[in-house]
C-alpha cells in the first residue's frame, strides 16, 4: 500500500526537505544491498539523531507504514532492503565515535561507524576491538551488531555478540530504550542487549552501541600454508587444532577462489601447484607467539603442507590479508552474480562439508568456490550464476537447498554470520522446529505489534 500524502508529509517534516530522497534513482539505490536483490523504497529519510528516528517510528507505527533501517548496505541476505515498499531510514549521519574509555576498556559509537575506523582509533591507544569481518573497511558496526558478524578472528576472540555491553535503541512504536550497562557483569532482568544482537533489524533501531575492548596484542606472526588439494588443507586445520593451539585466525581458501583472486589482483598469491591454502595468524606476547608458531608450523608440515611460509615484514602480512579481504570482490568480478551462503558446521565436520560442496558442483554442474573461517567451521559457499539464465538459477536453488539440508544433517547452521534476511527465509524450517519459530514470532509481536519494522525477513511474515 502506498504511503498516504498525509503520512509522507509528516515523515518528511521530521528530517527536513534536505534529508528526504524520493527520486527513482535514490529509491532504487537504497532498495538493494550486496545481495543485488530488493525493491525500491517509497521514501528515503536520513535522520540526524535518535529523536528524529523515534518520531519516524511513531509515524510509521501510526500509519502502518513499513520501516526498514539501512547502514552501509554490505549485507548478503537482503536484511536491510525493503520488500514491501515503505520508508528506508538511512543511518549515514550516525558516524561518530562518541567515547573511548581507556580505563574501563570500552568504546561508545554510533551505528554507522565503519568497523575498521574504530579499530584504527582504538589501536592507536594500545587497545583492540577483535571482531574483524573481512569487509571491515566498508561494513558498519550497527550492521555488524544486527547480524552478529564474525570474521577471521572469531576462532580465538569470538563474534560481535561477545563485545556488545549496552545499546540505545528505538522501538517500532517510537520509545527510546537503553539496555545493558558499561559494567562487564550485568544480570538484571532479561538480557535484551543480547536479544537485539543478531535480530537483523526486526526488533528495534540501534542508535548507540557500547562495545568492550581488550588490550592490543604485542606481537603477531602470520603464516601461509599451501596444499595440493582442499582435502589436504582441511586436514591441516584438523592437525593444528589437534596440537591444542588456538590461533587468532585460521582462514581457508580453495583452489577456485585462489585462482579468482590472483586474476583479480594481477599477481600470484600462493606458490605454483597450490590447490588450497591456509592463512593462519597467532597473536599475544612475543614468547607465546613464537611457541605457537613453531607448533603450528610443525602440525601443518606433518599434515602434508607443500610449503609453510611466515610473513617476514608487515608488507608481506598486508599482502596476504589483502588477498583474503579481496576474495569476495574477486568472485563478484568472476561471474555476473555470486550467491554467498555462510554455512557453519562443527569444526570436526569440515571434511564432510567440503565433500558435500564437491558433490553439489558435480551433481548440479555449477562452479562453487568456497573459502572462510575454518577455525570455527564457518565457510562461505559461493554459487556462481548468470541471473539471466533460468536453468542455471534453478540448478543453483536446488544446490542451495541440498547444501542447507546437508549442513543441518552435519549438526551445523544455515547461517554463521550473515543472518537469514529474505534470501534464507524459505529454508528456516530446515533448522528450527515450528514451536521455536512460533516463539520467535511472539517475541517479534511484543516489540513490533503492527509488524512494521523490516517486514518480510527471517520468516517471511
Amino acid at each position: 500500500m502506498p504511503i498516504s500524502p498525509d503520512a509522507r508529509a509528516a515523515l518528511s517534516m521530521v528530517v527536513g526537505a534536505a534529508w528526504v530522497r524520493d527520486d527513482e534513482q535514490a529509491r532504487l539505490a537504497y532498495g538493494t544491498d550486496a545481495l543485488q536483490r530488493g525493491a525500491p523504497a517509497d521514501l528515503v529519510l536520513i535522520p540526524a539523531d535518535v529523536d528524529e528516528i523515534a518520531a519516524i517510528a511513531r509515524l510509521c507505527h501510526e500509519h502502518r507504514v513499513p520501516l526498514v533501517v539501512r547502514g552501509a548496505g554490505t549485507g548478503y541476505t537482503g536484511g536491510a532492503v525493503p520488500v514491501q515498499g515503505g520508508v528506508v531510514v538511512s543511518m549515514e549521519r550516525f558516524t561518530r565515535i562518541l567515547e573511548i574509555d581507556d580505563a574501563n576498556l570500552l568504546a561508545v559509537v554510533q551505528p554507522n561507524v565503519l568497523t575498521a575506523d574504530l579499530q584504527t582509533a582504538v589501536e592507536a591507544r594500545g587497545l583492540f576491538y577483535p571482531p574483524d569481518p573481512a569487509s571491515s573497511n566498508i561494513s558498519a558496526l550497527g550492521g555488524n551488531v544486527a547480524e552478529c558478524a564474525g570474521g577471521p578472528r572469531a576462532v580465538k576472540y569470538g563474534t560481535t555478540r561477545r563485545y556488545v555491553l549496552a545499546l540505545q535503541a528505538v522501538l517500532p512504536t517510537g520509545e527510546i530504550i537503553r539496555t545493558g550497562s558499561k559494567a562487564v557483569k550485568n544480570v538484571v532482568g532479561y538480557d535484551l542487549t543480547q536479544l537485539l544482537v543478531g535480530s537483523e533489524g526486526t526488533l528495534a533501531v540501534l542508535t548507540e552501541i557500547t562495545l568492550r575492548l581488550v588490550p592490543r596484542p604485542v606481537a603477531t606472526a602470520t603464516l601461509q600454508a599451501s596444499f595440493a588439494t582442499i582435502e589436504a588443507a582441511v586436514g591441516g586445520v584438523t592437525a593444528l587444532l589437534a596440537a591444542r593451539v588456538v590461533p587468532a585466525t585460521i582462514e581457508l581458501v580453495d583452489g577456485g577462489s585462489l585462482a579468482a583472486v590472483e586474476r583479480y589482483l594481477g599477481r600470484p598469491v600462493a606458490p605454483p601447484g597450490t590447490g588450497a591454502m591456509l592463512v593462519i595468524e597467532m597473536d599475544g606476547q612475543p614468547a607465546g607467539v613464537e611457541e605457537e608458531t613453531h607448533l603450528v608450523s610443525g602440525a601443518l608440515a606433518s599434515a602434508g603442507a607443500l610449503s609453510v611460509h611466515r610473513a617476514a615484514t608487515s608488507a608481506e602480512r598486508d599482502a596476504l590479508w589483502e588477498a583474503r579481504r579481496e576474495l569476495s570482490f574477486a568472485l563478484r568480478a568472476a561471474a555476473p552474480r555470486k550467491i554467498n551462503h555462510d554455512v557453519s558446521v562443527p569444526r570436526g565436520r569440515l571434511p564432510q562439508l567440503f565433500a558435500l560442496i564437491a558433490a553439489l558442483e558435480r551433481e548440479h554442474d555449477l562452479w562453487i568456490p568456497s573459502f572462510g573461517h575454518a577455525g570455527d567451521g564457518n565457510v562461505h559457499v559461493n554459487i556462481m550464476v548468470d541471473p539471466s539464465d533460468g536453468d542455471v538459477l534453478a540448478r543453483a536453488e536446488r544446490a542451495a537447498r541440498a547444501l542447507f539440508e546437508g549442513v543441518v544433517a552435519l549438526e551445523g547452521s544455515i547461517s554463521g554470520e550473515h543472518g537469514i534476511g529474505m534470501s534464507k527465509a524459505p529454508y528456516l524450517s530446515l533448522e528450527l522446529a515450528p514451536d521455536v519459530i512460533a516463539l520467535m514470532q511472539r517475541v517479534k509481536a511484543a516489540f513490533d505489534p503492527r509488524h512494521i519494522l523490516n517486514p518480510g525477513k527471517i520468516w517471511m511474515g
